[in-house]
């Protein structure tokens, strides 16, 4: 999708912002030195898809590569935009683990612990350092856009991007915890509003723009890439709910089953309600947190409700109408090219 130089670029400017994290923090020592490594590792190791989208997008729509440099800030705020995103998840989920190592509540539990905290504090250290590391790189994303080397109109219009990515994926996360936690199901419609919110905003629509933004895509093109990125994030996340029911631990990066271990309430879950299966699909799912048996009777469940089925056809419904649309004369033959892979790209992670 972009070349290795361009990719080297991107981790380089990352690495910049970093960098200058941990400066800051030897002048203030303390934990907080420990934090910023803690931040460093958090942001490695990922695939570092959205970066990859603003400058896939910036060369699909003839940017000009004397403008490079405003690209690679670009592109690495919508990475640390992520990785903040990320670790706030992890302490809104309980989780202490990522990618098979401890993420940055874990680190700083493990810390506090060995200083002689108990359970419950050592909780309490390991979540706010969690809380402030996702506000430090939220606010380094943002420096990134605001130093970038452009001109004052396309500055306000990638601010716009940023704005609406961290609005809409707030209110996304927040309806998704009260969907779980509810004694009621929410209406179909607001747990498909919470999928599409959650993800497809910061994660595709977003990074797509600003990156054909900084390529001077005229506004047509812009509207139009908001949509197709928008169904692409829609689907992308459709997908993840699959893996978090159906993939294998490799997938999802944590324990095979974890969303229905956690009592997710997603469209699978949703469309499951739908069926005359539900009450047994329920009934496994409430059991499902007691272990792997329990995890794969409610797979099982799932499976033969058609829910799965269902979930899969949403997919590739949508898929196929982000295909039909490249066809529009807004987009340049790269830009219909590139979006015909992304495409491509989220379908093969069906599990």
């Amino acid at each position: 999708m972009i070349s290795p130089a361009t990719r080297a670029a991107i981790d380089d400017t990352i690495d910049g912002s970093l960098s200058r994290l941990r400066r800051r923090a030897i002048d203030l020592g303390g934990g907080f030195q420990e934090l910023a490594d803690a931040i460093g590792r958090a942001t490695g190791g990922g695939k570092r898809t959205r970066p990859a989208l603003v400058a896939a997008s910036f060369q699909a729509f003839d940017g000009d590569p004397a403008d490079s440099s405003a690209l690679y800030s670009i592109a690495a705020a919508f990475e640390l935009l992520h990785t903040a995103f990320v670790v706030h998840d992890d302490v809104i989920d309980h989780d202490t683990v990522r990618r098979g190592i401890p993420n940055v509540a874990g680190e700083f539990r493990a810390r506090a612990r060995a200083r002689g905290a108990d359970a419950e504090d050592a909780a309490l250290v390991g979540d706010a350092a969690a809380i402030l590391a996702g506000d430090l790189l939220l606010h380094e994303a943002s420096r990134l856009v605001a130093l970038a080397d452009v001109p004052a109109d396309v500055r306000a219009g990638l601010y716009g991007l940023l704005d609406e990515a961290m609005y809409v994926s707030a209110a996304g996360e927040l309806a998704d915890v009260e969907h779980a936690v509810m004694p009621d199901y929410a209406e179909a419609e607001a747990v498909f509003d919470a999928t599409f919110n959650k993800t497809a905003v910061y994660s595709f629509s977003a990074p797509l723009c600003a990156g054909a933004l900084l390529a001077g895509a005229p506004p047509e093109a812009l509207a139009a890439l908001e949509t197709e990125g928008g169904r692409l994030g829609l689907a992308f996340q459709l997908v993840d709910d699959l893996i978090g029911a159906f993939g294998s631990a490799e997938q999802a990066g944590r324990d095979e089953g974890g969303d229905l271990r956690e009592s997710k309430r997603t469209p699978l879950i949703e469309l499951a309600r739908q069926t005359p299966s539900w009450a047994r699909v329920n009934d496994a799912l409430a059991l499902a947190y007691t272990g792997p048996i329990a995890v794969r009777e409610a797979q099982l469940a799932l499976e033969e409700s058609g829910a799965r089925r269902s979930v899969r056809t949403l997919i590739d419904d949508t898929l196929g109408e982000v295909r039909a649309a490249v066809e529009a004369p807004a987009f340049p033959p790269a830009a219909r090219s590139l979006l015909r892979e992304l495409a491509d790209r989220v379908q093969e992670r069906i599990p």
